[in-house]
């Protein structure tokens, strides 16, 4: 999952494929991937069940959106890639540019995590404002419509051909309709369809590893000083189940998030929210609502059960014209911050693997390549959570390893923090990282930059 490694999106090794494209869901992994669509196709139609607002906004099918989002490197670099100008639309709609490098206060191992020697620039804004400015931009391309207010049905399927060839949809006040089309995208998220699909059609269906964490994630928003742009982050650190973060957000507030892992959840009154915070290892976040007035009436709880990700790359059939992507292959424990930039990410694999113009078995080409992305952000997010002993379902090959390798890179990064008291406690082949250019290198692993 790095742009060392995933070749960055190119309009010009874009090849003609199809008439038409449809997309199933306008999440962001819809929106990334109607826009590399479009490259190849002359009409592009994204379809979703909700009332898609002109204004940031939450609405019903994001349960997340009030709760906290952010553009790792990849995806920051992707975004400007597939629109040109993004950071000047978000930051003109209110969004703001913060240096991640010093803003960006983490805490980890006991301690917040030095300074960074170069800046390091990173978009922060509601999730709302994010989708809504993609989906203006994708919403400007010619050929590209988006149907709001239309329930997917089911796909239609010749099965003579084993290809499925458009999709049933039914407006709100309209009779299903079928929409014909070259090649159908599943952007659905978590709640897809196609595994089960499958099974009803005769196909294998792809083997879903589940990692259960019992997390759930709770924010709020409060009133921020215009110029005070810190980032705040304590991540959980087992045994400690709760962690927490502070984003600045438009309309200066900051938007509140405490969670808790395994059971351990945050409460939804105000004064029980404030002790949570209060019970973690840093008192920045308890400070911060102590000193600013709450900009919002309610608490907002987000419960996430588990890590999901389903096998596709592992089936040996699947019917041509479909493709799934995004949370509809594999959804991560948010609190690493990796799902809006695997979906970019996913939608340059998309790219690459169409612009051959070989529309044969492409979408288990899209998955074999795929698996590269997904496999890097799996191994952080579901390794991180199996330091957890409640953690539990199937564990990834070396992630005792893995997890002790991030470990060991994590505490010497923490030298400058804490002084000289504890580099008499370190082997001399760990002290040597504790310089300011290899402590931005660990910082950027621990909250997943590095792998983007």
């Amino acid at each position: 999952m790095t742009l060392a490694t995933v070749p960055r999106y190119d309009s010009d090794q874009s090849a003609a494929i199809g008439d038409h494209a449809v997309v199933v869901g306008a999440s962001m992994a819809g929106l990334f991937t109607a826009r590399v669509l479009h490259d190849g196709f002359q009409k592009v139609t994204v379809i979703d069940r909700d009332t898609l607002p002109d204004t940031p906004v939450p609405r019903n099918g994001v349960p997340q959106a009030r709760q906290p989002h952010v553009l790792l490197e990849a995806g920051r670099a992707t975004l400007e890639d597939l629109f040109p100008g993004y950071g000047e639309n978000l930051i003109s709609a209110g969004g703001l540019l913060v240096d991640g490098a010093s803003d960006f206060k983490y805490f980890d191992e006991g301690d917040f995590v030095a300074d960074g020697p170069t800046r390091q620039l990173m978009y922060f804004a509601s999730r709302s404002l994010i989708e809504v400015i993609v989906r203006q931009r994708v919403a400007d391309l010619d050929g590209v419509r988006i149907r709001s207010g239309h329930q997917f049905i089911d796909y239609l399927f010749n099965n003579a051909t084993a290809t499925v060839d458009g999709v049933v949809v039914r407006g709100e006040e309209t009779d299903p309709e079928e929409i014909r089309a070259d090649l159908i995208v599943d952007a659905t998220g978590r709640t897809s369809r196609t595994p089960k699909w499958l099974e009803n059609h005769g196909y294998t269906s792809p083997v879903l590893d589940e990692v259960n964490i019992d997390l759930v994630y709770s924010s709020t928003l409060i009133d921020r000083p215009p110029n005070d742009r810190r980032v705040l982050y304590v991540l959980v650190s087992p045994p400690r189940t709760r962690g927490g973060a502070a984003f600045p957000v438009e309309g200066d507030r900051w938007l509140v998030n405490l969670h808790g892992m395994h059971g351990d959840h945050p409460p939804r009154t105000l004064d029980s929210y404030v002790e949570f915070a209060a019970s973690l290892p840093t008192p920045e976040l308890k400070r911060l609502l102590d000193d600013h007035p709450q900009a919002s009436e309610d608490i907002e709880h987000y419960p996430i059960p588990s890590n999901r990700r389903y096998r596709y790359e592992d089936l040996d059939r699947f019917p041509d014209g479909l493709i799934v992507i995004g949370d509809a292959i594999a959804s991560f424990n948010p609190i690493y911050a990796q799902g809006m930039s695997v979906a970019a990410l996913e939608a340059v694999v998309l790219h690459h693997t169409l612009a051959t113009g070989d529309r044969e078995g492409v979408a288990l080409r899209f998955f074999d390549h795929a698996k590269a992305v997904i496999d890097i952000a799996w191994t952080m997010a579901v390794g991180a959570d199996f330091g957890f002993s409640q953690t539990t379902g199937p564990k990834p090959r070396g992630t005792d390893l893995f997890n002790g390798y991030l470990s060991r890179v994590n505490y010497p990064a923490l030298l400058v923090a804490f002084g000289d008291s504890l580099r008499a406690g370190l082997p001399a082949s760990t002290t040597r990282l504790a310089d300011t250019s290899e402590v931005s290198t660990a910082v950027a692993v621990s909250t997943g930059v590095a792998s983007e």
